[in-house]
């Protein structure tokens, strides 16, 4: 079956309307253009991210359903409880970012290859060094052994990916962020497609209508200062 997408042009704060996106496959709005930092803004200001493979175009997405999980509200297992309470890792912010875009680029187990392509990896490093994307980190005595990083768009953090390389790592870094945002008055976490990992976390679907809803609301507030200055953090074992 053929599908036709729209291509983008040299204009990067012109996107077609999420409402156009494609059913199947699900999300799939455009192609083309360029990873310039303008654009990529610009996307996330519209809810829309990129996501495609090597030897792929750029590929441009607005999902259907939406994983999203508000401020301080992240479930914590009994078993999480424990693990924070151990004071097991140390947790921090932009301490290293580039590391841990590195370790999300590479595959999984299950995965033949990774859609964190090197032209990604290059465009987030600029966004980090401009101020916009950030990373969480968990460290166990000095190694990185597991972190996030995504994009903050006013008191919005729209994470792009996650690794884990000591069992419950990443979960740790997605609690941490949950809780560090709301501390600075940070309001929703948009984690993009739902799986079993978020929702075991509390990561609920949000209609395309209701998220784009709730980044408007979002995107054009100030989250509150120093909240992306490198630093490390305490992880509570309850919200709240």
């Amino acid at each position: 079956m053929t599908i036709y997408i729209p291509e983008l042009t040299d204009n990067n704060t012109l996107f077609p309307d999420v409402n156009r996106a494609l059913k199947e496959p699900d999300g799939l709005l455009a192609m083309g253009g360029d990873l310039s930092p303008q654009r990529i803004i610009n996307a996330y200001k519209n809810g829309i991210f990129p996501w495609f493979s090597d030897g792929e175009p750029i590929l441009w997405w607005s999902p259907g359903k939406r994983a999203t999980i508000k401020a301080n509200f992240c479930h914590i297992s009994r078993s999480m409880k424990r693990l924070l309470k151990s004071n097991k890792f140390t947790v921090t912010i932009n301490s290293a970012f580039a590391q841990v875009i590195n370790r999300c680029a590479k595959p999984r187990e299950y995965q033949a290859e990774t859609w964190i392509t090197d032209s990604m990896i290059a465009a987030y490093i600029k966004l980090h060094q401009l101020g916009f994307a950030h990373s969480v980190e968990i460290w166990q005595e000095q190694k990185l052994v597991g972190g996030l990083y995504g994009i903050c768009i006013g008191t919005l953090f729209c994470g792009e990916s996650m690794f884990s390389e000591v069992s419950n790592s990443s979960k740790v870094a997605f609690i941490a962020l949950n809780q560090h945002l709301h501390r600075f008055q940070g309001e929703l976490i948009d984690c993009q497609m739902q799986t079993a990992h978020l929702q075991s976390l509390g990561v609920q679907e949000l209609s395309r209508e209701q998220f784009i809803a709730d980044l408007q609301k979002c995107r054009d507030k100030k989250i509150d200062r120093g909240c992306w200055d490198r630093q490390e953090v305490i992880v509570k074992h309850t919200n709240g």
